[in-house]
């Protein structure tokens, strides 16, 4: 790790070099200068997707699915080897529970990149279908080069979603790291070289807005898969159709809990703990909306509040830490903004609303629930990206999911009841990319993306891989071979 942070280094080609330009990336805790990070130049970005056009990567696209799955496998050994590092690392750039890091940062790059190096093992390119004059060849094929842009709140898993399958497809990668989280993505770059992949298939260029965008639009690119804010994603979206280039859209959310009239008080409580607070509130998925039926709004509210005011709020170092600083001062600044829009709603504040007194250094908001708000009010219509909770009583199921879809976003969502069959109905019956009965967590086996403004496309699960491959017919008039 110390190498990482005391150089501002770019991957291209399947070597380092000084990136053409630095940036300090910046402690969350401390809010002192961390390091200076490595941020790609416009030529260090042509460098990158000329490298990634290279030699190397057509000799990966090439290798048999065996010789990649065992690329992976010792990629995969190679992240798991660096996790406690980069898991620190990740928690001192972005504030992240250190607890949590060691699971999203530290572990999970491993578990998926081995996840697709078994999924591809004796995998078909090809299939042959019987056809009314003759029969078709079905062929999958690797889509090319891929730009992956990914964000600062899951820095290492995020593009790991990412990496992994375009890599098991056959594909190369240029990764456009956010600055805020520069330092980390060069573990990807070590774990690449360590595994010995080739020259070019993988190319770690963090860098800012400016680098990202001429990466999406570069001609050398045959695809972009983009993590981030949905007005991002409007524009990149808007590139790739006047392109007509393809494009993986992963983008923002506002997603609802909805509780059940016969939910358990303790067991939904324990659930929200991870499902509406999970990294400080800096999370797509994040359950922000809670919807509680008037019968038993009363008990939700207090029981909620109350939860907040538990969290332990401190060092994302601490093991014992809950809820750790934001990214950035202008992250924070953003959340207050949004508290003080809260306060000027008329909404009930119910816990937090402030800087903790005694956390005046670094970017800490303390864990905040509004009460009695509008589902039309701008706190429970925008992505806050903050520890900011809403909640708004409802009157029975059929108003639930009203308002739970009453919203531009349909990423994903929470339903809470003793009987998950009845929840299941729910979840059902909400128009989001993902929902889970009574906890949620992602499965790296299924997929995972939303709907409406929250995205296009899927990441994970074998659908994750279809991703990366184009499909081509060869249309044959001689009977299928015997």
């Amino acid at each position: 790790m110390t190498q990482i942070i005391d150089t501002g280094r770019l991957f291209i080609g399947g070597t380092f070099r000084d990136a053409g330009q630095t940036v300090p990336v910046i402690e969350a805790a401390t809010g002192e200068v961390l390091a200076d990070g490595p941020s790609a130049t416009i030529a260090d970005i042509d460098d990158a997707v000329a490298s990634a056009r290279g030699e190397g990567a057509a000799q990966w696209r090439a290798a048999s699915v065996d010789e990649r799955a065992d690329g992976l496998k010792r990629f995969a050994a190679a992240l798991r080897a660096r996790g406690q590092d980069t898991a620190t690392l990740v928690s001192r750039e972005n504030g992240m529970p250190i607890s949590l890091s060691r699971a999203v940062n530290g572990a999970f790059p491993a578990v998926l990149v081995n996840y697709y190096a078994k999924l591809i093992r004796g995998w078909q390119a090809e299939e042959v279908r019987p056809a009314l004059i003759g029969h078709t060849i079905v062929r999958r094929e690797p889509i090319g080069v891929v730009a992956a842009i990914t964000p600062w709140n899951y820095p290492q898993a995020l593009a790991v979603m990412k990496i992994a399958p375009a890599l098991a497809a056959g594909c190369s990668v240029v990764l456009k790291a956010s600055p805020e989280t520069a330092l980390d993505a060069l573990v990807f770059a070590d774990a690449a070289a360590e595994a010995g992949l080739p020259a070019g298939v993988l190319n770690v260029v963090p860098g800012d807005a400016a680098a990202g965008a001429h990466l999406v639009t570069h001609p050398g690119v045959d695809k972009v898969a983009f993590t981030g804010s949905t007005n991002a994603g409007r524009v990149i979206g808007a590139e790739c159709g006047r392109l007509i280039r393809p494009v993986t859209l992963e983008l923002g959310g506002k997603s609802a809990a909805v509780i059940l009239d016969d939910a358990d008080l303790g067991a939904t409580i324990e659930g929200l703990r991870a499902a509406s607070f999970v990294n400080n509130g800096q999370t797509c998925h994040l359950s922000s909306r809670i919807l509680v039926p008037t019968s038993r709004y009363a008990e939700f509210v207090s029981a909620i509040g109350e939860l907040a005011d538990s969290l332990t709020v401190g060092d994302p170092l601490d093991d014992k830490t809950e809820i750790g600083p934001l990214v950035s001062e202008r992250q924070r600044e953003r959340v207050l903004d949004y508290i003080q829009i809260g306060r000027d709603s008329g909404a009930r504040l119910v816990a937090g609303g402030s800087v903790p007194a005694d956390l005046a250094r670094g970017w800490f908001v303390a864990p905040t629930v509004f009460a009695d708000v509008d589902n039309n009010d701008r706190l429970a219509q925008e992505e806050i990206f903050g520890p900011v909770i809403t909640i708004t009583p409802y009157e029975d199921e059929a108003d639930a999911v009203r308002l739970a879809n009453d919203t531009e976003f349909g990423l994903a969502g929470t339903v809470w009841s003793q009987d998950p069959a009845r929840a299941t109905e729910i979840a059902r019956a909400m128009h989001t990319g993902s929902v889970g009965v009574n906890h949620y967590q992602l499965d790296i086996q299924s997929p995972f993306g939303g709907v409406k403004s929250s995205g296009l496309g899927r990441e994970l699960g074998p659908e994750g891989l279809d991703a990366y491959l184009i499909t081509k017919s060869v249309y044959r008039a001689d009977p299928i071979p015997e």
